[in-house]
């Protein structure tokens, strides 16, 4: 349904020191600064705002990141953590609701753009 995602930053060079820890690459960076991490087809991309205002979190928005394994969602929170990221919510791990059982872990980067970490067990 989604070809990429983007959120904003006050400062880019400190984004891509996050964003290239949490995903374990190096991001593209094009002539306008904007960075972008492909994986599957999918593009999460980082700006400053177009329109020259400070950048600032969605309330209420979370930008969910698909995990092949509890493990690896493990791995994403510990680098976010390391690079500067704040761990937010429950700890890492596995959650009952409406969509059945996930494995979960939360994240804000250095901008508080909220982040999820998630796999879906068989079910």
């Amino acid at each position: 349904m989604f070809s990429h995602i983007m959120v904003g930053s006050n400062d880019i060079e400190r984004s891509k020191l996050f964003y290239d820890s949490l995903f374990g690459k190096e991001g593209m960076q094009d002539d306008r600064g904007r960075l972008a991490y492909r994986k599957n087809g999918a593009v999460f991309m980082v700006t400053r705002p177009i329109d020259g205002e400070p950048a600032c979190c969605a309330n209420g928005g979370t930008v969910g990141f698909n995990f092949e394994s509890p493990k690896e969602v493990d791995a994403w929170h510990q680098r976010g953590v390391e690079a500067g990221g704040t761990s937010i919510e429950d700890p890492p791990g596995f959650r009952e609701g409406g969509f059945g059982k996930l494995y979960l872990a939360y994240l804000r980067d250095p901008d508080g753009n909220k982040l999820c970490g998630l796999h879906r067990p068989a079910q």
